[in-house]
């Protein structure tokens, strides 16, 4: 059986991002979805997540983050790093 490649990005958001809910809404979608890596609030109001799973895992997550009630992103950029093997869970960085 064919299985799909892991990778790792680094994600930015940008919006309103922070006090929304935003955090727990990656873990939950993360948890979901079977990815892992770890987001945190960044000094400028924005965003930071590295997270690790194939393409479709990582697009399903933030789809999902997109969909929160109260997040809005209005800019997110995206950069493949190299995973790392034995990550496991997904989980807040402070």
């Amino acid at each position: 059986m064919f299985k799909s490649k892991r990778i790792r990005k680094y994600l930015r958001f940008y919006g309103q991002v922070q006090a929304v809910g935003f955090r727990y809404t990656a873990c939950q979608a993360a948890s979901l979805y079977g990815a892992t890596g770890w987001v945190r609030n960044e000094y400028d109001d924005s965003v930071s997540m590295e997270i690790q799973g194939t393409e479709k895992q990582i697009d399903d997550v933030v789809a999902a983050i997109e969909r929160g009630t109260y997040i809005r992103v209005d800019r997110m950029e995206s950069k493949t790093i190299p995973t790392i093997p034995d990550e496991r869970g997904f989980r807040v960085a402070y």
